[in-house]
């Protein structure tokens, strides 16, 4: 939900966070906590902090994401592909078109709505409404594996553990083109699209740090299969930064340059695989290590690329 509102004087003097509850009455004052210290709420187009004291006149502007607002959520029994579980957390590998959190106008087919059937008692992890253990994020179109927290001690365990970039990730993920290089890294600062508030771009003015470092594994003619690892978590990281470079994820519909969007993909999602996580054992402290296969879809679509190689006329570079 976009937002750009102008303070009235019975704000005045108001918690910046207790005015965003009151403006929109779906968040709760965590949330608006949350929004208001990544960024995501600028008041003059500046970031503040919660506590600032909004003035008569001041321009609220921002995106609140829909996962954020309030919905009731129900327990549905949706096959989940749980790779380990125990009393702490439970590792999943998360199919392609499946929404993590329910919002308004997508309440059903979620990964929470599955965990709930799962296990009805995590929806009261974690202080905010409907977390439902949620430690980190997929987009819908990414496959791959996800940490969820069982208890409250693994929530926050995890959640500082990722916060200080200890927790290990690796994707695979097929872009478009040929990367000049075998491997680079991509070290650009993402904040909020300036004019399209729900998607995320290349931000030098209001962007955190955000740090990417690849591979090229296979090239293709057209393409190239990499492997990831994020140093940093930003909302759409790996699709915003390939996307800068000039090669953005195969199959996305989102970030993608005018000239791919003309061409018919080859692809039924972005190409992008969450295929390896490694972290802290939230009570033992051991390091644990999880790795998920590449989906079907994925595959089919790694043996167009290679068809096209055996039936190409022209040479492709070498792997090195």
């Amino acid at each position: 939900m976009n937002m750009n509102i102008a303070i009235s004087e019975d704000f005045e003097n108001t918690r910046l966070d207790t005015v965003l509850c009151a403006l929109d009455k779906t968040l709760t004052r965590s949330r608006a906590a949350a929004l208001i210290t990544a960024g995501e709420i600028l008041v003059n187009s500046k970031p503040k902090k919660p506590g600032y004291r909004v003035k008569a006149g001041d321009l609220l502007t921002g995106y609140i994401p829909e996962f954020m607002l309030e919905a009731e959520v129900l327990p549905e029994d949706i096959p989940t592909d749980i790779v380990f579980e125990d009393e702490h957390l439970l590792v999943i590998h998360k199919k392609a078109g499946m929404v993590v959190h329910p919002a308004p106008g997508n309440l059903t087919g979620t990964l929470v709505n599955a965990l709930l059937h799962h296990n009805p008692d995590i929806l009261d992890i974690g202080e905010e409404k409907n977390r439902a253990g949620i430690v980190h994020r997929l987009d819908k179109d990414t496959s791959g594996l996800m940490v969820i927290a069982k208890t409250d001690q693994a929530l926050c365990f995890l959640q500082k553990e990722f916060r200080e970039r200890r927790v290990e990730k690796n994707y695979l993920a097929l872009v478009t083109g040929n990367l000049s290089e075998d491997r680079g890294e991509i070290n650009l600062p993402i904040g909020r699209h300036p004019v399209k508030r729900k998607l995320m771009a290349v931000n030098h003015e209001t962007g955190k740090p955000a740090l990417t470092l690849w591979k090229v594994q296979k090239r293709f003619k057209e393409a190239c299969l990499v492997e990831i690892a994020l140093k940093t978590g930003r909302t759409h990281q790996i699709r915003v930064h390939f996307y800068e470079t000039g090669h953005p994820l195969l199959g996305d519909l989102v970030y993608q340059p005018g000239r791919f969007r003309k061409k018919k993909s080859r692809a039924p999602r972005q190409m992008l695989h969450s295929h390896r996580l490694s972290f802290r054992h939230p009570y033992s402290g051991r390091r644990m290590e999880f790795t998920a296969e590449l989906p079907e879809d994925f595959l089919r679509v790694l043996a167009l690329l290679e068809s096209e190689i055996q039936n190409s006329e022209f040479p492709i570079p070498p792997q090195s």
